[in-house]
């Protein structure tokens, strides 16, 4: 049998949130920054874009590939401690990049696989708290907020590698400060698969901690492997299309360049609004119906965005779309930490979304040249309703995970 103890999530508080916010923004702030890193690394080392561009790529991968691998330790008694590796690691790196462009090609990569760390450790601190929805609207608004305000201020100071790297660094150090307050491992055993057995028979011994079948962790297990693959497939249907917003837009809508940042900028208006409503909301709604119902949705707009033909409406259009793609982020998130109460699938979920972002501009450019505009928009648009089914079952089972840990849990 495997021992779980259901009394440990905790409450979100000042110090536990800004921790946890922090470092993931610390962590994820490389791939909102890198059209600026790859404008920062052409100048430091006088290549071209392409060059530039597959520099920042292999440095976003690393990332990912990073908090892929070293996720599993932080569902246990070590995430302070790769919170605090990845993000030195990564401080030194950014601040080298920043501070001897000869040296940036190693030192962002030194700064990509620490960013890894911090993104596993965060991630997986997400598991740790109580209403995991309400949690994951926080983290968003969190992160949006943070994010559009460097998004704006770099550029006023400039794009050289000093300002860019440099913020990167500086936002490494900021997590690292605060490493102290990250939520431990909340559970006894990590390799616990679910924070609680349902509709099994489940005995509650007097300690307060719940025995699980291992039939019952096998399934959890599975859930949570197809939770990382479906959210991997959708978050690469629906980052192909922001990576190709710009050139359909204008192709298709005759939209500007102002036009675009129009849309950009609404669409990060749009996610700020989702993280309220969620946060609003929490866990009233359960997971599984609003999943379904954002994908069918996201699915329909991301279908008519390919045959929007009005700049106009073409804006309006991408600013629907990317608020409900926010705001099913979130849920995905949630669904993932209360799977397991110890992180273990939230720690690798957001390493799994990096691959995809890290990738999405090539295979976008890919479906588009194969495809054409309104091709490729229908063919993201089934995959948003292909994978509404497995999702919608993962978080029925994610609820009902928690609901039955709040109702056998002793007082």
């Amino acid at each position: 049998m495997t021992v779980i103890d259901l009394s440990t999530r905790v409450p979100l508080r000042v110090p536990t949130a800004t921790a946890t916010f922090a470092i993931g923004i610390a962590g994820y702030l490389g791939v909102n920054l890198s059209p600026y890193m790859i404008t920062a690394a052409q100048t430091g080392l006088g290549i071209d874009v392409l060059g530039a561009s597959w520099l920042v790529t292999a440095t976003l991968l690393l990332t990912a590939v990073t908090g892929l691998a070293i996720a599993p330790l932080c569902a246990g008694a070590h995430r302070r401690t790769v919170a605090r590796a990845g993000l030195a690691l990564g401080a030194l790196g950014f601040a080298t990049a920043a501070l001897l462009p000869g040296a940036i090609l190693p030192a962002l990569l030194a700064g990509g696989i620490g960013a890894g760390g911090a993104v596993a450790a965060s991630g997986a601190a997400l598991a740790a708290f109580r209403n995991p929805d309400r949690v994951a609207g926080f983290n968003g608004l969190a992160n949006r907020g943070v994010i559009t305000v460097v998004l704006a201020v770099i550029p006023l100071m400039g794009l050289a590698p000093l300002d860019v790297f440099g913020a990167l660094a500086l936002f490494c150090v900021i997590g690292l400060a605060v490493t102290a307050w990250l939520p431990a491992a909340p559970v006894v055993d990590p390799h616990a698969g679910a924070a609680v057995a349902e509709a099994m028979p489940i005995e509650v011994p007097p300690t307060g901690t719940l025995k699980v079948s291992p039939a019952r962790s096998r399934v959890v297990t599975i859930a949570g492997f197809g939770l990382l693959l479906v959210f991997a497939l959708w978050a690469a249907s629906e980052d192909s299309l922001w990576a190709m917003a710009g050139v359909m837009g204008a192709e298709q809508a005759g939209l500007s360049p102002e036009g675009l940042g129009i849309a950009l900028s609404g669409a990060t208006a749009g996610g700020l609004l989702g993280s309220l409503l969620l946060m609003a909301v929490g866990s009233r709604l359960g997971r599984a119906v609003p999943l379904v119902v954002l994908l069918l949705t996201g699915g329909a707009l991301k279908i008519a965005e390919g045959f929007t033909t009005d700049a106009t409406a073409f804006i309006i259009v991408f600013i629907a779309w990317n608020t409900i793609y926010a705001i099913a982020f979130m849920y995905f998130v949630a669904t993932s930490a209360a799977l397991d109460a110890d992180g273990r699938w939230s720690g690798p979920l957001l390493a799994v979304y990096l691959v995809g972002s890290a990738l999405t501009p090539v295979i976008g450019a890919a479906l588009v040249g194969v495809l054409g505009f309104q091709g490729f928009a229908i063919a993201l648009g089934i995959a948003s309703f292909v994978l509404a089914v497995p999702t919608g079952a993962i978080a029925l089972l994610s609820t009902r995970l928690e609901r039955a840990s709040i109702t056998e849990s002793p007082a």
